[in-house]
């Protein structure tokens, strides 16, 4: 089964890192999803939720405030300017 490589860093740590089936993110231009075999992309995050889906495990859900998403190669790297884990309050 495919897999992608998640990296996601905030700009003073290390938040998480694994194998995952797919990710969603709040890119500037609207909300992008990722699957394995991806197009090559790198675009702006705004703020809101990545949604990352671990090949084994619960769903995960991040709130970013701003940042960037990288995909090559099945690798996704996001570098976001805050991470803080679980969904805000609507």
């Amino acid at each position: 089964m495919a897999e992608l490589d998640v990296e996601l860093v905030a700009a003073d740590r290390s938040v998480w890192s694994g194998a995952a089936r797919a990710v969603n993110a709040p890119a500037s231009e609207g909300q992008v999803g990722i699957l394995p075999g991806h197009t090559p992309l790198l675009a702006l995050l705004k703020g809101g939720v990545v949604h990352v889906t671990p090949t084994s495990g619960a769903a995960l859900d991040f709130t970013v405030t701003g940042g960037f998403l990288s995909v090559d190669a099945d690798r996704v790297t996001i570098v976001a300017d805050s991470v803080e884990t679980g969904r805000t309050p609507a």
